[in-house]
Formats: structure tokens, C-alpha cells, sequence
């Protein structure tokens, strides 16, 4: 597991002070408000840097990232993933994981074959749809109990009742 968990991503500087506009990944976007370091990514480390959210609004978060002082500074940023570290993050109630733990976790049937491994978890709607990749093509299906009834994030394995799959999937070739 990655220590650090990405939580948005700068989109553009907003206003003349080095104010960027970001767009959150985050559940809750008003923890912007409480997180005063977060990091970005430096090679393969992370770099804190200081953090100061002035406003969220029609779902943006904007913010002051370290000592951006001007449009160019916050110009610079454009682009950059933010990430917070596990300490800082949301603690998870019973039940729950953080989206990166499940990117790379292979769903299996009761059978023991496998549907492949989760590369993505879109976020469009009521219901989360997760996505997994084999080698020659993927299969998306709603992140429901019923089709997946067990998620073990220390294993890397995502439970798969395949009648339910077979239900609601969509598989691309």
C-alpha cells in the first residue's frame, strides 16, 4: 500500500495571488480546509508543501499551495497531482477502503478464475463501477455486494459471484 493517497489535482491558477483552482478526489472537499501540508510527487519521493484552502465551490476547491505569490508561480502547478499522507487522511469506518488500495486487486470467482485485475473505479454516478483489464480485453460492472461480496486489500483479491457478474457486466473485446 502507498503511504500517501492522491486527493486532487490542480487544474489552473486562479486570480492574480497564486491561488490554483483544484479538482478533489477527496470523499468530503471541505478537508481541504483542515489540511494545512500536503505533498507532491518529486522522482519516486514526495514533497510537503504548505497548503491553505480559501473556499470550496460547485465542487473546486481553491487553494494556496507553498509560497505561490503570483498567477505565474500558481502557473508552474498546473497539472500536479496533490496527495495527503495516510496519517492525515480520513480514518475509514468498517467496510470501507480508499479507491488506490483497490486499483491492482484481482477479482476472483468461486471457482478461482479470475476476471482480472481492477484498473480503474469510475465515479460517474450513484453506484461506483469498477473496471478490470485482462490481457485481451476488460470487463466494468457496478461495485455492488451482490456481484462483489468480499474485498481483501492485504491479499490484493476482490470476491467475484460470477451468476451476479454475468448479470450486470459489460465485457469490451
Amino acid at each position: 500500500m502507498n503511504e500517501y493517497l492522491m486527493i486532487g489535482e490542480v487544474l489552473k491558477p486562479q486570480g492574480i495571488r497564486g491561488e490554483v483552482k483544484v479538482k478533489p478526489f477527496s470523499a468530503n472537499h471541505d478537508d481541504f480546509r483542515r489540511w494545512k501540508t500536503l505533498y507532491i510527487r518529486k522522482g519516486e519521493g514526495y514533497e510537503a508543501i504548505k497548503a491553505k484552502c480559501s473556499r470550496v465551490h460547485d465542487g473546486f476547491v481553491y487553494v494556496t499551495l507553498g509560497e505561490c505569490a503570483s498567477m505565474e508561480d500558481a502557473e508552474k502547478l498546473r497539472g500536479v497531482q496533490l496527495w495527503i499522507d495516510r496519517a492525515h487522511a480520513n480514518q475509514l469506518e468498517e467496510d470501507e477502503v480508499y479507491i488506490s488500495d483497490l486499483i491492482g486487486c484481482e477479482g476472483v470467482d468461486e471457482e478461482g478464475k479470475s476476471i482480472g485485475v481492477l484498473s480503474d473505479v469510475l465515479q460517474h454516478g450513484v453506484v461506483d463501477v469498477y473496471v478490470f483489464k485482462q490481457k485481451s480485453r476488460s470487463v466494468m460492472a457496478p461495485a455492488l455486494k451482490a456481484v462483489f461480496p468480499a474485498v481483501d486489500v492485504a491479499a490484493k483479491r476482490i470476491s467475484v459471484v460470477r451468476e451476479r457478474l454475468d448479470e450486470v457486466a459489460v465485457w469490451e473485446d
